[in-house]
């Protein structure tokens, strides 16, 4: 079993669909994670499937193909509270409009599904945003009212896109990572609960966001791998010197005086091979797809290095229990 190498394409934004394309084959990868917004329209591809042929033919040109996209931007939008920074993510005709940016967000999200559909995938990777994220220290004082208030105003704002995507016959996988309403083990537990374990939200999973909070990734993994509806292979490196924090000190990523840099694979503390091996244990036979960033590195050369890293370490389960043949006739 080989699983399908894949580029997320959100960090190669700057980049059109064609000539990201020829790149990627040049660096070995056998697909994209079309990131909305940047490579693929989601509102487009749900009305127009001229449109969504045309990206695939693109994709075809250059013997690539895609078996997830991604939404994260737009998701954001849908759960965050407004700050100017959401202003990136949005139209630049809505800076400074939190509702109409939330508006803008839903309606693009409910789109999101059929798009995905008619790129023919089944599987949307992305962010859910938060309304409580500024209050993840729980000072000032933080009720469990104020918690609980946060998880089912997400519910209330998802509910109609999940709906969406149940018509549509799509999974939207959630990347647990910070300032999302589920960010770790517990958070992540919650939300499902919350959703009264609605199959339609899964995980995108991605171990680098949980190694630098200091969550076991293979333990989360084992635990959730039924809710895994896609992977992201993305390394982290936490380097703890007495002076840095785990909180980033507000140093940009890749300043080397950080506590943690997310890292190129391979470069980091991310245990590959059990996750490899916990992945073939539930089955799990989608694409395992690289989402480069290394602000230390060449994205070009991490980027190569990456697909390579991907296929030396992934490696099908075994069928037959190794003692099998011991034994006489």
């Amino acid at each position: 079993m080989a699983r399908p190498v894949t580029l997320m394409t959100a960090q190669f934004g700057d980049l059109g669909l064609e000539e990201l394309c020829k790149l990627a084959k040049e660096m070995g990868y056998d697909g994209l994670e079309l990131m909305e917004g940047s490579h693929w329209d989601a509102k487009k591809a749900a009305a127009d499937k001229a449109y969504a042929e045309s990206v695939l033919e693109t994709l075809g040109k250059y013997g690539l193909k895609t078996w997830a996209v991604a939404a994260h931007v737009v998701g954001q939008c849908v759960g965050d509270n407004w700050d100017p920074r959401l202003d990136n993510f949005a139209p630049n005709a809505l800076a400074g409009k939190p509702e109409e940016i939330r508006a803008w967000a839903i309606e693009t999200m409910m789109a999101v599904p059929w798009g995905a559909k008619n790129l023919g995938v089944d599987v949307v990777s992305g962010f859910l945003g938060s309304p409580i994220w500024a209050y993840w220290y729980s000072f000032p004082q933080t009720t469990e009212e104020m918690v609980e208030a946060g998880f089912q105003k997400i519910v209330e704002l998802w509910t109609p896109i999940f709906d969406e995507f149940d018509k549509a016959g799509v999974k939207f996988g959630l990347e647990v990572h910070p300032t999302e309403i589920a960010f770790d083990y517990y958070t992540w537990a919650r939300l499902l609960e919350s959703f009264g374990g609605r199959k339609t939200l899964g995980l995108n999973y991605d171990p680098s966001h949980l190694l630098w909070q200091g969550v076991n990734p293979t333990i989360f993994l084992r635990d959730f791998i039924d809710r895994v509806y896609h992977v992201h292979m993305k390394d982290a490196a936490v380097t703890l010197d007495g002076k840095a924090g785990i909180l980033g000190s507000f140093q940009t990523f890749g300043d080397n005086r950080r506590g943690w840099n997310f890292r190129s694979l391979g470069h980091g503390g991310v245990n590959f091979e059990d996750i490899i091996r916990e992945l073939n244990a539930g089955g799990y036979e989608g694409p395992l797809s690289v989402e480069w960033e290394d602000s230390g590195m060449d994205r070009v050369y991490g980027a190569t290095e990456a697909a390579a890293f991907v296929r030396k370490v992934d490696f099908a389960p075994s069928n037959v229990a190794f003692d099998a043949a011991m034994k006489n006739d």
